[in-house]
């Protein structure tokens, strides 16, 4: 593979190519238990924002509400409305 090609392993265009290594070689190293409590909190990280997110769209919303947009976002609107049919009446999540 020539330098104008990109590896699947590629994650970021405004990473040096040394930096990505470095990177990988860390997550290689690390142990499942590490690397499962590293997803955990990205996903936390990710709630989070989502959370603040939807607040900021909707502040008058009731925390039912709150949790009924996340898991429109999360689910997707039709399992949502399956799970928590009172989401079925919101709009979109993200005008």
């Amino acid at each position: 593979m020539d330098s104008s090609e990109s590896s699947p392993a590629e994650a970021a265009l405004d990473t040096s190519a040394e930096a990505e290594r470095l990177q990988l070689e860390l997550w290689r190293r690390m142990t499942p238990a590490e690397k499962l409590h590293l997803v955990r909190e990205i996903s936390r990280a990710a709630d989070t924002m989502c959370l603040a997110g939807i607040r900021m769209r909707h502040p008058e919303a009731t925390d039912r509400e709150i949790f009924l947009r996340f898991a429109v976002i999360r689910l997707g609107a039709e399992l949502a409305g399956l799970a928590y049919p009172e989401s079925r009446g919101l709009s979109s999540p993200i005008p």
